[in-house]
């Protein structure tokens, strides 16, 4: 009868020993040994003291194997007694020194074995044989010391000629600063500013090509490197831009001679000097193409390489490409002193290099579906309903004729504010101090006028603000916070400033009047009497003494002098009043007063003989 099969189920032993069980029945294993950590496991259980003297060696009988194996067999027998170990390690350490002491005794005792050298026939001395050696072992040590000099002098000068004039190392630094590209066995490079935006269509391509025979100097030394540029014959030479600010027109003063790039020189100063004059020409033909396209009131005139056009009347703007080559026939010229305005040419240079970044980094973000180039705001104009108007006026962008016209204009007019505040400040009496502003821009800047009085600075001064911009001047009263517009002339800011010093005097005097006690009686702003001002008018004063019995008036105008009035009052006239007469302190102002001379009062400023003409007035009464 066939028994039905059984499944058995084979498992490998748990070889890891259990180091740990949880409370919930987990067991936790010890991690097994790693190949390392297996053998030094085994090596542990080697016994490398075990003492192998006392075998007399293999066994050669068949019985004596049998006892060997028996021997293995009956392993970890215990040893007879505790300290056996320590008896066969001290039996050891004394056989070692018996036989440490029979070598001593034989190498110091000479009965046990003796040790004598062999003579050998002395050989004959020649001196004239060791003295020919000698002189060959010398001549052969010199040759080498120097053949290995003339191998390290020749290897340092190739070394330093190879880091200066190496063909390879040289084409390798023009890589490095310039681009290069290879056109069948010609070196090609381009100068012009492409990569960084720019859409001029001159060529600035050279070539780079090798120099066979080094030429030298007078004194030995290489003028250029092994490489040579062949740069275009338009881009030769030295160029720049010259901006001029003239108040009439005149002649461009030109110069006599610019300096001339030799044909020796060294490859990386022709290259930066032929791509500035790749760069001055760029920037002149933008500036000549604006000025024939703008239509303005003014036309701008284009003539050869100058390009003239007003930014005021009487004032003209002049921009002109000097460019000289060498070739040109030389004149002689006295010298003479030119007048650049350096500021106007880096502005125009900065221009140029801000429309080439424009032209290849637009304004960010840039979504996927959107037209590259498209500003934030043209992309705003759908949600927002822009109309088309506002889409062209987005599109609209000042030239940079226009831009340099704008910076011309407000550098005429801050040079004009600098000279009218240069002219007034040499008046003494009141002083005026300007502070222009830090924060300024090319088209836009401030200066805070402060008018004072020395040794009566008590007295508030008055300050305006002149904010000067591109076409006028914008002038803030901070006594009574009015702004006033102000033309380009220089002298309607000469005018106000002369208007606010005679506001300065009325003010200095009414306050002079409180500190001795006198009575205002009136003030007018506006005088409509007496000489009449080139701008402005006129402002006076009337007091009263404390015992009213002096009335004292004072006009002070832009540009007339101050005028000083001086009338005693009576008691017959107190008495007789009129009927029309309110007040009796209009009373005081009828009748004749006397004119005071105002140069021969005491004192040097203004303030000062108002001062002491006050005092003496006021003890008198």
């Amino acid at each position: 009868m066939a028994v039905p099969s059984v499944t058995v189920s084979v498992e490998p032993v748990i070889e890891n020993k259990i180091q740990e069980v949880k409370l919930d029945g987990q067991e936790i294993y010890v991690a097994p040994l790693s190949m390392s950590e297996n053998l030094t496991k085994l090596a542990h259980k080697i016994d490398f003291y075990k003492d192998e003297s006392d075998e007399k060696g293999k066994p050669t009988s068949e019985g004596e194997k049998e006892e060997e194996d028996e021997k293995v067999l009956a392993s970890f027998q215990p040893s007879l007694w505790p300290w056996d170990s320590v008896r066969n390690k001290l039996k050891a350490a004394f056989t070692e020194m018996c036989v440490l002491t029979d070598v001593l005794n034989i190498i110091k005792e000479k009965r046990y074995m003796v040790a004598d050298p062999v003579s050998n026939e002395a050989p004959e001395n020649k001196s004239s044989v060791l003295l020919l050696a000698k002189k060959r072992g010398l001549v052969v040590a010199a040759n080498v010391l120097i053949s290995g000099a003339e191998r390290l002098k020749r290897s340092h000068s190739e070394h330093s000629n190879r880091a200066q004039n190496d063909y390879f190392i040289e084409l390798l630094k023009l890589r490095q600063n310039w681009r290069l590209k290879k056109v069948g066995t010609s070196i090609l490079g381009d100068l012009t500013y492409k990569s960084a935006g720019s859409r001029f269509l001159q060529s600035g391509t050279f070539e780079v090509t090798k120099v066979i025979e080094e030429k030298t100097d007078g004194d030995g030394s290489h003028s250029r490197g092994s490489l040579e540029v062949v740069i275009p014959s338009e881009l030769e030479g030295v160029a720049y831009i010259q901006v001029d600010v003239k108040s009439v027109p005149g002649n461009i003063l030109m110069p006599a001679g610019l300096g001339v790039i030799r044909s020796d020189a060294y490859w990386q100063q022709k290259l930066e000097v032929a791509q500035n004059v790749l760069f001055c020409k760029e920037l002149f033909a933008q500036l000549a193409r604006e000025a024939v396209q703008i239509k303005s009131s003014t036309p701008h005139m284009v003539v050869g390489n100058q390009i003239i056009t007003n930014a005021f009347p009487g004032i003209q703007l002049s921009i002109v490409l000097c460019h000289y080559t060498g070739k040109e026939k030389k004149t002689p010229q006295a010298p003479q002193k030119l007048e650049h305005n350096h500021v106007l040419e880096h502005s125009l240079h900065q221009l140029l290099r801000e429309v080439h970044y424009k032209n290849i980094n637009y304004v960010p973000p840039h979504p996927v579906n959107a037209m590259l180039g498209m500003s934030k705001r043209r992309r705003l104009a759908g949600p927002l309903g822009t109309s088309r108007r506002e889409l062209v006026e987005m599109n609209v962008r000042e030239t940079l004729l226009e831009q340099i016209i704008k910076q011309t204009k407000h550098a005429v007019l801050r040079l004009r504010t600098m000279h009218v505040l240069d002219k007034l400040a040499i008046l003494s009496d009141p002083q005026i101090t300007a502070h222009w502003s830090c924060l300024n821009s090319s088209l836009e800047c401030s200066v805070r006028i402060n008018i004072t009085t020395a040794g009566y600075e008590i007295v508030r001064s008055n300050s305006l603000v002149l904010i000067i911009e591109v076409d006028n001047i914008q002038a803030i009263l901070l006594k009574d916070s009015k702004t006033i517009t102000l033309s380009f002339e220089d002298k309607a800011l000469q005018d106000l400033i002369l208007w606010q010093v005679s506001q300065h005097h009325i003010q200095v005097v009414t306050h002079l009047a409180k500190c001795h006690s006198w009575t205002v009686i009136s003030t007018n702003l506006n005088v409509g009497i007496g000489d009449i001002d080139v701008y402005g008018t006129a402002t006076s004063i009337m007091m009263s003494s404390p015992r009213g019995d002096k009335v004292l008036s004072l006009k002070s105008g832009a540009y007339n002098k101050i005028q000083m009035f001086l009338k005693e009052v009576t008691s017959s006239e107190l008495n007789n009043l009129s009927t029309a007469v309110v007040d009796p302190k209009w009373q005081k102002i009828m009748g004749t007063f006397k004119q005071i001379d105002v140069d021969r009062l005491q004192g040097k400023t203004f303030a000062q003989k108002v001062d002491m003409l006050m005092a003496k007035l006021s003890t008198m009464s």
